[in-house]
């Protein structure tokens, strides 16, 4: 059975605080407060990936403190795209936190800033990176009588 679509909304919503968490991460890490957020982040990502993208804390936040103010979305999207994407932040996340808790900080921090990259892509113009890798993919494996996939359902609207 399919996901119920989601609000793009939400997704840039949880982008944004993703990317403040990784910008105290890289100005505490790799301390015990960095490592600590980093790991907070990571279980975040995970939880995203086991239930999915409108199951964490922060979609129950959006959608109880922020979405109530907004008007309603122009579009809703497929949430499978958003979910591979989480779990491509938590390769990212697992690798940095295992730089930083291995000594190699140099790997935490370049791990944690292409996370940022991809967060701040999201959460600032609606480009979500690991969608559109998410979407390259399905249409590489898309057998030619399967119906086309299109090239970017999940660019957010402001």
């Amino acid at each position: 059975m399919p996901s119920p679509q989601i609000d793009p909304r939400g997704q840039r919503f949880a982008a944004a605080v993703t990317s403040v968490v990784l910008v105290a991460v890289l100005l505490t890490a790799p301390g015990p407060l960095g490592i600590a957020l980093l790991a907070a982040q990571a279980a975040l990502f995970a939880t995203a990936v086991a239930r999915g993208v409108q199951r964490t804390p922060v979609a129950a936040v959006f959608r109880a403190a922020v979405r109530p103010r907004l008007a309603p979305p122009a579009h809703l999207e497929d949430p499978e795209p958003p979910r591979f994407a989480q779990g491509v932040g938590l390769v990212f996340a697992l690798v940095a936190l295992a730089g930083f808790l291995s000594g190699a900080t140099a790997l935490g921090h370049v791990a944690t800033g292409v996370a940022l990259v991809a967060a701040l892509l999201n959460a600032t113009i609606g480009l979500c990176l690991g969608c559109e890798v998410y979407l390259l993919g399905r249409r590489a494996l898309a057998s030619p009588h399967s119906p086309q996939i299109p090239a970017t359902p999940t660019r957010s609207t402001r």
